[in-house]
């Protein structure tokens, strides 16, 4: 059958009208003319008959087969357009409104410093890659274009591991960041191992110069501790800890966070992790650090430390969804940051509604959930004044955020 795509779902599948309801097309741009084989609501064996003039051709080898990426065969100027207009879709379903502040800011290619890679044993080694789109074949990325070359150079370290404890029936989720004292490994998936396995792990570790490796999340070797710059100071990175994907989006994300806020005296930064932002907005103004985890609490208060020229920071282990900052606490505070993950904060948007915290610089990485907590906001007076979009994951269909609000 033949089909014209009108528009990019959220999944970046191109969506065509049929007469049973929407038809999917994997690697369709809007208005491109293609045929294939309706199976189900998806269209597959596709042949493109007017090719968009928004396509180009995937700078990554292993575009057509790796599902790492659902976006390389658009246009940046497409993708960011894209990524706008999901934003401005969900804040329309809210009854809002965005004023965006400036072109999307997106991550150049090969500059991923964390990536989750799959891993299995075969007769001849190890499967090392990303899984292919929608199916569980893994795909070797030896020549990929989205890692770090760094993290690209641990590929053979991580293979190495899957043949010593992966399985030719599972699969082994490896996670691997770039640090500052060397790359840091958290193997899941694995064989249980005993003493004499982990001594020789610890061996392979060394041999292949890995910071720390934690197997099933027990550490069984370290050389160094896995350390990160955030703003002024070095703090150590908890094993599993959350990091921003990229140097250049977490650098964006910080200076819109700043230019949201502007010169202050205390503020909250709230779902704090290891400090992104207490730690740059601590060299101008008294901050309280809230997170739920104990281990990044604690990472972020040794760093703060150790750094000096920081304003105070008050650090404090909080379950923000259960226990919110209330009114009565966010009283003297003269701004907040805040980055949920992509649940969103619902509780706590309630309560900075009902506050007379003068504005906010909101994080999000969910454009669904941010735009409930902005209506949130916006029915208890206050304004939003800009929206930023920020894209740290090039080539898919994630979106990250920034926006400001302030109540007169």
């Amino acid at each position: 059958m033949k089909i014209t795509v009108e528009r990019l779902g959220h999944l970046g599948d191109g969506i065509a009208r049929g007469e049973a309801g929407p038809i999917y097309a994997p690697g369709l741009l809007p208005g491109e003319e293609a045929e294939g084989r309706l199976d189900g609501d998806t269209l597959a064996d596709i042949r493109i008959l007017t090719p968009s003039p928004n396509r180009v051709r995937p700078p990554c080898p292993h575009a057509k087969t790796c599902g790492g990426c659902q976006l390389q065969h658009a246009a940046d100027p497409f993708v960011a357009d894209f990524k706008q207009g999901v934003v401005r879709q969900a804040l329309a379903q809210q009854g809002l409104e965005a004023l965006f502040l400036g072109p999307v800011v997106t991550s150049p290619s090969r500059s991923r410093r964390r990536a989750t890679l799959s891993g299995r044993r075969t007769k001849r080694g190890a499967l090392l890659g990303f899984h292919a789109r929608g199916r569980d074949m893994i795909v070797g990325v030896p020549n990929c274009q989205l890692l770090q070359p760094d993290l690209m150079a641990t590929l053979p370290a991580l293979e190495a591991l899957v043949v010593f404890g992966g399985s030719r029936s599972t699969e082994q989720a490896l996670t691997v960041t770039r640090s500052l004292t060397g790359p840091d490994v958290a193997v899941t998936g694995g064989k249980p191992l005993d003493a004499m396995q982990k001594m020789e792990l610890a061996r392979l570790a060394d041999q292949h110069g890995l910071a720390r490796l934690s197997w099933e999340g027990e550490v069984v070797a370290q050389s160094a501790e896995p350390q990160v710059a955030l703003g002024p100071a070095r703090a150590s990175l908890p094993p599993g800890a959350f990091l921003q994907a990229t140097e250049a989006g977490e650098a964006a994300l910080v200076s819109l966070v700043k230019q949201a806020l502007g010169p202050q005296k205390r503020v909250a930064d709230l779902f704090c992790g290891l400090g992104t932002f207490s730690l740059p907005l601590a060299a101008d103004a008294e901050v309280l650090a809230c997170e739920g985890d104990a281990a990044l609490t604690g990472a972020l208060d040794r760093a703060a430390r150790a750094t000096p020229g920081l304003r105070r920071i008050t650090v404090e282990t909080r379950d923000l969804f259960r226990r919110p900052l209330e009114a009565e606490e966010l009283k003297g505070l003269t701004g907040v940051a805040i980055d949920p993950p992509r649940a969103g904060t619902e509780a706590q948007a309630e309560r900075l509604a009902v506050s007379a915290v003068p504005v906010i610089a909101m994080v999000s990485c969910n454009p669904v959930t941010f735009a409930r907590d902005a209506r949130i906001l916006t029915a208890g007076g206050y304004r939003l004044d800009w929206v930023q979009v920020v894209d740290q994951f090039r080539w898919s269909v994630h979106v990250e955020l920034v926006a400001r609000f302030t109540k007169p």
